[in-house]
């Protein structure tokens, strides 16, 4: 379900980046979530822990995501998803360099042989790129906020682990959308876009793809936050590279995007990483 929905959920932020200001999508997305968890807070609770330890964790989740989620909508805008999905491959990296200084989660031998094996399938991926794999490929704008979304995103999740921690699945959910709505809207009023001027363009579009967004984002956070729960950071991004497979398959099939098979094939060695990290975990 978090594989499916987050790469469902990338096919409807590239569909309605095309005119409209990323950060503005981002946050509607959590606007969206805000709404959707009220009743749940009132009949469920929220945050019974109320240490400021938990608070200011809650507050860093928000602004990493915030951050995160901007940049990979950034990047979706002008980008192929069949490329930019795969990407993600490295957030596994981030990931398990931060799980290691920050939650002492030690990886395997196995576990470090499958994140290796994503790495190189994002080399034939990447090889697909005008730049190809080369360093001109970081002058590309596209890839650049990738790769932030990527440091973000990837610090974010082992915030994300230690409001768990704290807390449940639940809380760390809840703090997720309440604390990334405040910081994109921000983010939002920061750029000085004419907020009239948005919704006008988002009403001239399919404006169902933003309940679809809303409701794909909503799932794959609260999966996620359970894989959390149950797995190491490092273990669980590297799992969630399965949905690269999807992404190209997407990408050639809504967006008509070209070097499938080179693509296709660097995917199935990431997710042979992934199977082996999943075997042996």
């Amino acid at each position: 379900m978090r594989i499916f929905s987050n790469t469902l959920g990338n096919v409807y932020q590239k569909k309605l980046t095309t005119k409209s200001n990323p950060i503005f999508i981002t946050f509607l997305t959590y606007l969206g979530l805000v709404f959707i968890c009220l009743p749940f807070v009132f009949s469920r609770g929220y945050a019974a822990n109320t240490m400021p330890e938990f608070w200011g964790y809650s507050i860093l989740m928000g602004v990493l995501g915030a951050a995160g989620n901007s940049f990979l909508v950034k990047s979706l805008k002008n980008g192929d998803l069949s490329v930019i999905g795969p990407i993600n491959s490295y957030k596994s990296i981030i990931g398990l360099i931060f799980g290691i200084l920050f939650l002492h989660e030690i990886p395997d031998f196995y576990g470090l042989t499958g994140m290796i094996l994503i790495f190189l399938g994002s080399y034939f991926i990447l090889e697909t790129t005008k730049e190809r794999f080369t360093s001109k490929l970081l002058k590309n704008k596209e890839i650049q906020y990738r790769f932030y979304s990527l440091l973000f995103c990837a610090a974010e999740a082992i915030v994300i682990k230690k409001v768990i921690l704290m807390t449940s699945a639940w809380d760390a959910f809840v703090s997720w959308c309440l604390f990334g709505a405040i910081f994109s809207a921000l983010l939002f009023v920061f750029e000085k876009t004419d907020t009239v001027t948005e919704f006008n363009i988002l009403k001239s579009r399919n404006s169902t793809n933003i309940v679809k967004l809303v409701v794909c984002m909503g799932i794959m956070q609260y999966t996620t936050n359970y894989v959390f729960t149950n797995m190491n950071v490092g273990y669980a991004l590297s799992l969630f590279q399965l949905s690269s497979v999807l992404s190209i398959i997407f990408g050639y099939k809504i967006f008509k995007e070209q070097n499938i098979i080179p693509r296709f094939v660097g995917s199935l060695i990431m997710v042979t990483g992934a199977v082996i990290i999943i075997l042996f975990n």
